[in-house]
């Protein structure tokens, strides 16, 4: 099945600190190619996959589920730890599900993580019902395309799979039984005007990781897909700045050998 023009994954062969960018469910990597690209320009390694189901029509994303994505990203990540010094994982929305996933799973191994928007529960009363919905009607409305900046558009799909959407809700339960093992770094960015995912998710999420080095970012500007949107610019800045203070990408920079701080901080994102 071909794939939607803008949706193909995204690498590039850079220095020795690599990165591995997780996207959304329904979504593809077009709503981190500029996230992947900035990153790369700084000679960071970048790893961007397409996960299965994605990016072609929402009929294949009925035949997949939470462990095909998730395998995924488990892959690309093995990868990158062969070639790099230094990983870390970025993720939005459901990706930032994944990333905390991965976090939760390897440990040491992810240097520190970065997420945006990131999911916790599919919401509403709906979601009490997928386990027999999902075998009367096979789609509902889609969720893609959540901006506040005019004229910009995600590429995703506009029906969203029950099938799916109850894997998702699995998968949702068996990530937040595994935030106390999170213990990496994070920054949590997240827009208060997000009409897919609420604040409460990112509150969940906060209270319940053991990591001690948190810094949390309101992105005030944006809504869900923050990554194509107005604070998009201060996402890839504060974890270019976050990167670069735990692996230096050269030498002898702030952070060099220095253990990450502890305390957590909280920030408002504005202007520009």
């Amino acid at each position: 099945m071909p794939v939607l023009p803008g949706a193909e994954p995204f690498r590039h062969e850079g220095g020795d600190i690599g990165v591995l960018l997780c996207h959304g469910f329904t979504g593809c990597p077009q709503s981190l190619r500029p996230w992947a690209e900035r990153l790369a320009a700084r000679g960071l390694t970048v790893s961007l996959p397409l996960l299965p189901g994605h990016g072609t029509r929402w009929e294949d994303m009925q035949l997949t589920g939470w462990q095909d994505w998730y395998a995924e990203v488990d892959r690309e990540l093995r990868i990158l730890l062969t070639r790099c010094r230094r990983v870390f994982v970025f993720g939005l929305s459901m990706g930032g599900a994944l990333t905390l996933r991965l976090a939760a799973k390897h440990g040491d191994a992810i240097s520190g993580i970065v997420v945006v928007n990131p999911a916790n529960k599919v919401h509403g009363l709906s979601a009490y019902t997928l386990p027999v919905a999902r075998h009367l009607v096979r789609t509902t409305k889609g969720v893609a395309s959540d901006i506040a900046k005019e004229g910009v558009a995600e590429v995703g799909y506009d029906r969203v799979p029950l099938h799916a959407a109850h894997s998702l809700r699995q998968f949702f339960r068996v990530v937040d039984a595994e935030l106390p093992q999170v213990t990496q770094p994070m920054v949590l960015l997240h827009s208060p005007q997000d009409h897919v995912v609420p604040p409460a998710d990112s509150a969940r999420i906060l209270s319940r990781v053991s990591s001690t080095d948190v810094t949390e970012i309101l992105l005030e500007r944006s809504y869900h897909v923050a990554t194509l949107d107005h604070d998009a610019e201060r996402i890839f800045e504060e974890s270019l700045a976050f990167v670069e203070r735990l692996a230096p990408v050269t030498g002898g920079g702030p952070g060099a050998g220095e253990e990450p701080g502890s305390g957590k901080e909280k920030e408002t994102a504005s202007g520009g």
